[in-house]
């Protein structure tokens, strides 16, 4: 065990949002009422478990699923709530299922592996080649994927409001990045540090997207979530890097609530104080990053600038980071002279720092 970070904020971060969820158990969709109970059980009994773990006891869990260069494994939950039910297929198993989740998620998890490894030399989520867990058809038209802390969980969504959540390689990484974060920064899933957690997964589900589709920031559509939405909010998508505040608009969901300026800040107890909400602020000022240098620099920057956070990190805390990362890379010729200017100027335009 020597070396490995245990980390002390392991958060059940959640794709869809609650609020998304609330607005459509208001509409009556019986199964986001449902999924909505369900996940906030299922948080409440991870705290008390967690609460009550000793760090080492974690620390050996951790190493019992470390492998070689993030090994994966697909678990079937068979439309239960259990985990890590049936093994469906593991590295090395060429041949797909037939099953579209297993196979999807499968393929995705690789690609998510391939970037962290060929753009930021990094080993799989704890940088030490941990093994990859992934759980499907979790539950009956469960509405939504989380990463645990542990693993990732899949939905098969109730073919209406969405689809499959394995269908989307910007899931898929956007909640393997929460992993990432857990650790390195250890990002606290609570207000500013909550809401950055959240930001850092949709700068990487964005960037392995482009980097699966062999797109450059210009090409990019810069939606999270536009593949998982089914008939009913066909050309919605859950958040809107481009322009927060625009992703939805309906009658099920509600309208997005993201602010992408620090005057329009949401400061309620809602949503572990934002968490969803407020990411949208930094998430403007990496997209207009990534239109101005690439978004590979961006998430270059992005990446060396988490590893300088701690839990309790705010924005402007961010913001300096980010721009000292932009410096040390400039200094290594990694990235071009204009990066640091660009990521000030992509702040300032958002309000921060404050």
């Amino acid at each position: 065990m020597t070396g490995l970070y245990v980390p002390r904020h392991k958060c059940t971060c959640m794709f869809v949002t609650p609020q998304a969820l609330e607005g459509a158990a208001r509409a009556g969709v019986d199964d986001a009422r449902i999924t909505l109970l369900g996940s906030n059980q299922d948080r409440a009994k991870r705290a008390s478990r967690i609460s009550g773990l000793d760090m080492e006891q974690f620390a050996a869990g951790v190493a019992g699923v470390t492998g070689e260069q993030g090994a994966r494994e697909v678990y079937d939950s068979e439309n239960t709530r259990q985990k890590r039910k049936t093994l469906r297929r593991k590295e090395g198993d060429d041949q797909p299922t037939g099953d579209s989740a297993v196979d999807e998620v499968y393929d995705s998890a690789k690609t998510v592996l391939q970037y962290f490894g060929d753009k930021l030399g990094r080993s799989s989520i704890d940088d030490q080649g941990m093994k990859l867990i992934l759980n499907v058809h979790f539950g009956r038209k469960y509405m939504n994927a989380f990463w645990d802390g542990d693993e990732m969980t899949f939905g098969d969504g109730d073919g209406e409001i969405f689809v499959s959540f394995t269908k989307s390689i910007d899931v898929v990484a956007h909640e393997l990045a929460h992993g990432v974060t857990q650790f390195t920064a250890g990002l606290e899933y609570f207000s500013q540090s909550g809401a950055l957690n959240e930001h850092f997964s949709d700068v990487f589900g964005s960037a392995i997207q482009q980097y699966a589709l062999n797109q450059d920031a210009g090409q990019a559509d810069w939606l999270i979530g536009n593949e998982i939405m089914g008939p009913t909010l066909f050309g919605e998508s859950l958040r809107y890097m481009a322009e927060p505040g625009t992703a939805y608009d309906n009658k099920l969901l509600g309208k997005d609530p993201q602010p992408s300026h620090m005057r329009d800040y949401f400061d309620g107890p809602g949503d572990n104080q934002g968490v969803h909400i407020n990411s949208g602020i930094p998430n403007k000022a990496f997209y207009l990053t990534a239109m101005a240098i690439g978004t590979d620099e961006a998430a270059l920057i992005w990446y060396a600038g988490l590893r300088k956070l701690w839990p309790t990190a705010d924005f402007n805390d961010a913001v300096d980071a980010l721009v000292r990362a932009s410096q040390e890379l400039r200094r290594d010729g990694k990235v071009r002279p204009s990066a640091t200017q660009t990521v000030r100027t992509a702040f300032r335009e958002v309000g921060l720092p404050t």
